[in-house]
């Protein structure tokens, strides 16, 4: 690690092999928390490259605990975090709209690291159990139209690294590589990052996989669809800059669609979405997110239907459905 250092302090780049070499190593314990915490810091002095972030995704991914679920169509909605903004769940939430609508959803999620309450906090305040068994990550699929991917369960040599990263209480390059490394290679994503830098680098990086992708980037430093302002959208086909009028909704203040500041507060907006009883403009951003996944894993390139089929997926209860029968 020290010779990794002296060239990360020399503000020279490292290698796709280095890169991939020095997270397997952190992952497997044999740096010191002091040598991780010197590693982790520069990257929030300075941008990350292409190939260190390629070498840090394949290292984590050779690490992972792998989940087949070849048998399913699945889609990931899952941002980065990251962007400070304390937004609800909004990822979290249309992860259940979408599967309310018919579609297999594989969320992969975690613990708020940078924010007050990650997917992984309101799911488990809302009673459900993390689990690695296959057999009932399938079953949940073929029940409830989603299973959710505990990130730590599944990812557990970065145990190693999670204490520096509370203490650091700031974002870090494992923000970005959180999409890019869902243990059950899904075939489709929607991805939001704080970034139009790392939007870039996501979409460098996943032109080059066999997947359907979305990338959001909100231009007021959202990780979502935020409805707040313009947002870059990146596909498979598209690179474009789309305000909220272009996709059928009004503008929102910001402070409509900020958490609860608390975990309690953040379950209660969570039930409300899902049960029509939010309000306009937190359905609305819900909606906007939904359709886009939806979007993303149907093909359809009419946008109104997949907010149509959003919308359908929560007033009929669908949507809040899939919610108990996973926690069921």
């Amino acid at each position: 690690m020290k010779e990794i250092l002296e060239q990360l302090f020399e503000n020279k780049q490292l290698t796709y092999k280095d890169a991939k070499e020095t997270l397997i190593n952190i992952g497997q314990a044999k740096y010191n928390q002091s040598q991780v915490a010197a590693f982790l810091t520069v990257y929030l002095m300075r941008s990350i490259s292409l190939d260190e972030i390629a070498g840090f995704r394949d290292a984590l991914l050779d690490l992972c605990v792998k989940v087949d679920l070849s048998g399913f169509d699945t889609i990931d909605l899952c941002g980065t975090g990251g962007d400070s903004k304390d937004t609800f769940n909004i990822s979290t939430i249309s992860a259940f709209v979408v599967a309310g609508a018919g579609y297999k959803v594989a969320k992969h999620g975690n613990y708020g690291v940078s924010s007050g309450c990650g997917s992984s906090n309101v799911l488990e305040y809302l009673g459900y159990r993390f689990t690695s068994d296959q057999d009932l990550l399938k079953r949940n699929l073929e029940t409830a139209g989603i299973c959710f991917l505990h990130a730590p369960l599944f990812h557990p040599a970065m145990k190693n690294v999670g204490p520096t990263r509370r203490e650091l209480q700031s974002k870090t390059f494992f923000n970005i590589l959180g999409p890019m490394v869902n243990p059950s290679f899904p075939k489709n994503q929607i991805v939001g990052v704080y970034s139009l830098e790392i939007a870039r680098l996501y979409a460098y990086l996943y032109q080059k996989l066999d997947i359907n992708f979305s990338i959001i980037h909100g231009l007021d430093g959202y990780d979502e669809i935020s409805l707040t302002g313009d947002f870059r959208f990146i596909s498979n086909h598209r690179d474009e800059i789309l305000s909220p009028a272009d996709i059928g909704f009004r503008k929102t203040d910001p402070q409509s669609i900020i958490n609860g500041g608390s975990v309690s507060e953040a379950a209660k907006i969570f039930i409300s979405v899902l049960e029509g009883k939010a309000t306009k403009e937190q359905e609305n951003v819900v909606l906007a997110n939904s359709a886009m996944a939806i979007q993303c894993i149907s093909g359809n390139t009419n946008f109104d239907d997949s907010v149509q089929e959003a919308r359908e997926s929560i007033g009929s209860g669908k949507a809040l459905q899939s919610l108990r029968k996973l926690l069921q």
